[in-house]
């Protein structure tokens, strides 16, 4: 029989950004046979979490809590917050509170994990401590200001932060103009990739291009290649430890060191 992507090593949930395809591009490129990949959309503001007054724990938006009860139903194995900016906005610690919280609506079977963690056990696994740090053109000033600290904050500090510039007519407009104006599905990688080898600097010991729905996992091979350091991306990240908590040891060539080792 042909196949049918049924998953029979393990289902994955992913939680990403209503109008964003890249996550679900991206996964399906690097999923190993035997691993299907499930999306439940939300159009909240960041932290899709938001801490309660005492920062004791966080609330999840309705969107997570619709897309948990709907994860339980189909049976994943693992569920993972896939949105960047949440981590990064909601600061150290706010992975591991959403975690619990998440944790709490799916249930005993379903292992939760969110993007910021998964970069985070990714640079470790990787030895990476100086990584350069590259943005999406549609991140504002203020969300890159937030990942510097929420490196500082897990003793990762970047190296650099350079937010990619994007090429006409994108160039014309500002950060919160692009999505609007549709670059969220118009997006390339060749000057990405031109941007990472020429900003890189001499002493960062990794490369972390954040944002599950910047276009990138398929220049990570050549830029490790050319570079000589480790990359880790958004999306290559929580695949990666998705499928440590699922218990899926199947290893993927072409997506970097991350997914081959």
């Amino acid at each position: 029989m042909a196949k049918d992507n049924w998953g029979e090593l393990a289902r994955i949930g992913m939680f990403i950004v209503g109008r964003e395809v890249v996550p679900e591009a991206e996964w399906w490129a690097m999923a190993p046979a035997g691993v299907s990949i499930h999306a439940a959309r939300v159009t909240a503001g960041s932290p899709w979490a938001p801490w309660t007054t005492d920062r004791t724990g966080v609330t999840l938006c309705e969107d997570l809590v619709r897309g948990c009860r709907d994860f339980v139903a189909i049976g994943v194995d693992v569920a993972v917050l896939g949105h960047s900016s949440s981590s990064l906005v909601g600061g150290p610690g706010w992975d591991e509170a959403t975690i619990t919280a998440l944790g709490a609506a799916l249930g005993p079977k379903v292992r939760p994990t969110t993007n910021g963690a998964d970069v985070r056990a990714a640079l470790a696994h990787l030895g990476v401590t100086r990584p350069f740090l590259v943005m999406p053109a549609w991140m504002s000033d203020s969300v890159l200001t937030a990942a510097g600290r929420y490196l500082d904050g897990y003793g990762t500090p970047a190296s650099a932060i350079w937010r990619y510039r994007p090429p006409a007519p994108w160039d014309a407009l500002p950060p919160d103009g692009l999505y609007p104006a549709g670059m969220a599905t118009a997006q390339e990688t060749e000057g990405l990739m031109a941007q990472v080898l020429e900003q890189c600097p001499a002493h960062a010991d990794g490369i972390l291009l954040a944002g599950t729905g910047f276009r990138c996992v398929g220049i990570i091979a050549e830029l490790e290649a050319r570079l000589g350091r480790p990359v880790v991306t958004a999306n290559q990240a929580s695949l990666w430890n998705a499928l440590r908590l699922a218990g899926v040891t199947a290893k993927r060539e072409g997506y970097g060191a991350l997914l081959a080792g």
